[in-house]
């Protein structure tokens, strides 16, 4: 069913976003367990728990709004996963492939930025305040995430993997 009006926009986006956050609940351990770096490897773990949470908290949202919380398959995220697949199959020196992992990772942080500050914006002008809250929460937490990913590769991973550089 085509959205008719900003609240079934509003729905239907909220089910994609739903989706990608339960897509990415299963690909973080995977990016976990591919990561050389122990401080890379504990961003994407306790992201995964962050990324649990954002699940509940959607599901809180659906219910705010009187809606099932189901999801509607996520092709954008599918998409950004399948890309962080492909980087963790290709041979790389560890270093290089944790700047890539970091790379893949901030993608799926911008794409959820994106998405919770649109649905944030949409139940604000609705009237969905404590919708609007909790997509709020969710919002800040990505923007959270990829900050700490910046500082992440500024100060160790991306040297490194400059340092290996070096070394040919």
């Amino acid at each position: 069913m085509a959205a008719q009006t900003l609240q079934d926009l509003l729905v239907d986006t909220l089910r994609d976003t739903y989706d990608a956050e339960k897509q990415l609940v299963k690909a973080l351990p995977k990016m976990a367990k591919a990561a050389n770096s122990e401080e890379l490897r504990a961003a994407f773990e306790q992201h995964l728990e962050v990324t649990k949470g954002q699940v509940t908290r959607l599901e809180k949202v659906f219910k705010e709004l009187g809606v099932a919380a189901r999801g509607k398959h996520c092709v954008a995220m599918e998409g950004l996963i399948e890309e962080g697949k492909e980087l963790i199959e290709e041979d790389h020196d560890p270093e290089v492939k944790d700047a890539g992992l970091i790379a893949a990772a901030q993608k799926v942080e911008h794409y959820e930025i994106a998405a919770y500050g649109t649905v944030r914006t949409w139940a604000e002008m609705l009237g969905h305040n404590k919708a609007a809250q909790l997509l709020q929460e969710s919002l800040t937490e990505e923007s959270e995430a990829d900050e700490e990913l910046s500082q992440l590769a500024m100060t160790s991973v991306n040297v490194e993997a400059e340092d290996g550089s070096d070394e040919e």
